[in-house]
């Protein structure tokens, strides 16, 4: 069952997803020993280069302007402080550098352009390069690709029938125009979900059901547990069960064999164990480093202490190629 297939129905991801746990974990590792090394995981460190003041109303973000979360506003970062931070990353055992900005959408402006030499910069230190902006238009992922963007992070979080629930001022179909343009420009797509924001199985399964009937196949797809923030609306969510992310982490490996599936927000209340099962399910990415964003991280040594108690490795950058590798010139910060 590791075919490339993108007409797969309701049904069958709901049966997938609701077999007994351990032969369902059994399945998936079958599933991602045939399709990539294993035991071996790509780590990405993601930063903040600016924060809050958001204009979307995300019910699970505390970044949202609308909602007092104890965030605190700061402008767009500069270049040197950016790369500064990606060598840190790089130094720490991250392969690939993410970049988020609380940004609605990106506009064409001289923020965006320190933003195409933060890409630029960090493609020069030999680091896959993503980042997560918000919506972008085809024309200005033309720009990123240009400046060497290796993926651009677009997450769907839940399913079209509840998505709505969750986020109001923007629309389902905004989030796939985005990964589309995203796609068209060569960038590699990087784009999963949150479980944890008082959805159904079904509204799981939906989520699944969109992600994996794309023309293609994200390249990432993280899977991330609801971090409950104090503010938001989703404040009052309990912690989701450890049974229901390995179920999550091992369906979108059987039916996205090829994709990496990445163990994201909410990893932090993990233990080692709990965190092996999902590596053995079909996990085989992470985010390293003490935030997520403005939520709290492993940092990167417990990482790596971890990895090698399991008997894990971590992944080089490009082991896959690159779709529009590139090396720009930097211009002066």
């Amino acid at each position: 069952m590791s075919d490339i297939r993108h007409n797969w129905t309701i049904e069958e991801i709901s049966a997938i997803y609701s077999r007994p746990l351990l032969p369902l974990v059994l399945e998936a590792a079958n599933v991602h020993s045939k399709n990539h090394v294993f035991g071996e995981v790509q780590v990405s460190s993601l930063l903040s280069i600016k924060t809050g003041g958001c204009s979307e109303d995300c019910s699970y973000c505390p970044q949202a302007a609308r909602y007092n979360t104890g965030v605190r506003v700061q402008a767009l970062m500069k270049l040197p402080d950016v790369l500064k931070a990606a060598e840190q990353a790089k130094a720490g055992g991250a392969s690939r550098f993410c970049m988020g900005a609380a940004w609605r959408e990106v506009r064409d402006n001289s923020d965006f352009d320190r933003v195409l030499e933060m890409v630029k910069g960090v493609n020069a230190l030999d680091m896959e390069v993503c980042c997560t902006l918000g919506m972008i238009t085809p024309y200005q992922a033309e720009r990123l690709a240009d400046s060497g963007l290796y993926a651009y992070n677009h997450n769907i979080d839940t399913s079209e029938d509840h998505y709505h629930e969750i986020i109001t001022t923007r629309k389902y179909e905004d989030r796939l125009n985005t990964l589309s343009a995203v796609r068209d420009a060569g960038i590699t797509v990087c784009s999963g979900g949150i479980i944890g924001l008082g959805e159904t199985l079904e509204d799981r399964i939906g989520m699944l059901y969109t992600l994996v009937n794309l023309p293609q196949h994200p390249e990432s797809v993280p899977i991330n547990a609801l971090v409950p923030v104090a503010g938001t609306p989703l404040a009052e969510n309990g912690r989701v069960p450890f049974d229901d992310l390995v179920r999550m982490i091992a369906t979108a490996r059987i039916i996205m064999p090829k994709s990496a599936v990445r163990l994201s927000a909410g990893r932090l209340e993990l233990s080692i164990a709990e965190q092996g099962l999902c590596f053995m399910a079909g996990a085989n990415s992470i985010f390293a480093g003490d935030k997520l964003l403005t939520t709290p991280n492993h940092e990167y040594n417990a990482d790596m202490e971890m990895l090698k108690t399991l008997g894990l490795t971590t992944k080089a950058a490009f082991a896959d190629g690159h779709p529009k590798k590139k090396q720009p010139a930097l211009q002066n910060a």
